[in-house]
């Protein structure tokens, strides 16, 4: 789990360009970054490649999925992802999918392998590696106007951080800004009543685990600057 998350906020971005550079200039000034596989072009391999440069730089990346597929979570786990970030989340069911598909028994179901890196490619015992291996950031991110579960219940479901996912939900509400105020304050006293960590996007003092723009947009924003 990202190191630091329960005694003060931490930062990130997006990252969503292929490119190795875009980790190690993360690695240099942030605190994680979420590896896109939701909104981006990187395919399975470039979110790997990614993973796998933070992991061995010792820099965490979360990655964000749009469902829960457990073999593909499983991969990135076992290429060194430090969490798994899963958006549009309606349901209770989901949060407890992600849970099953990330964490081993007896908590979950997650099928083993020693034949991985963080196991050393088998080198590693597998007691050693089970005492050993870091429990992974589960996020839960909340972006619509109505759940089909009540938000305390999806909110209590097992999730490290709930995560307002808050473009999505302003163009659910219409782009109504203060019913998606209302609804993201809905989120956050939830989150709250759950005893877990409040996320978001953007760099709002109450989220704790903030993601801040993306490797893209700052990239744009530095071409723009030349002229």
């Amino acid at each position: 789990m990202l190191e630091g998350l329960s005694s003060r906020r931490l930062i990130g971005t997006f990252v969503k360009l292929p490119a190795l550079e875009s980790i190690d200039l993360c690695a240099a000034s942030l605190d994680f970054c979420v590896v896109d596989h939701e909104h981006s072009q990187l395919s399975e391999a470039d979110v790997l490649r990614l993973v796998r440069h933070g992991a061995a730089l010792g820099f965490p990346c979360v990655v964000r999925i749009p469902e829960v597929d457990r073999g593909l979570v499983n991969r990135l786990l076992e290429a060194g992802a430090a969490g798994i970030q899963l958006s549009s989340v309606r349901r209770v069911a989901e949060v407890r999918a992600l849970r099953d598909a990330a964490l081993y028994a007896p908590d979950g179901k997650r099928s083993i392998s020693l034949a991985h890196p963080s196991a050393r490619y088998g080198a590693t015992a597998l007691r050693d590696y089970l005492a050993g291996v870091d429990r992974p950031l589960l996020v839960a991110q909340l972006e619509t106007r109505e759940t089909d579960d009540p938000l305390d219940e999806i909110c209590a479901a097992g999730a490290d951080v709930v995560f307002l996912g808050l473009t999505d939900l302003l163009v659910d509400c219409g782009l109504d800004d203060a019913a998606a105020r209302e609804r993201a304050a809905e989120i956050a006293d939830a989150t709250q009543r759950a005893g877990v960590t409040l996320g978001g996007f953007g760099n709002e003092e109450r989220f704790r685990y903030a993601v801040v723009s993306s490797d893209v947009a700052l990239l744009r924003e530095g071409v723009a600057g030349v002229r």
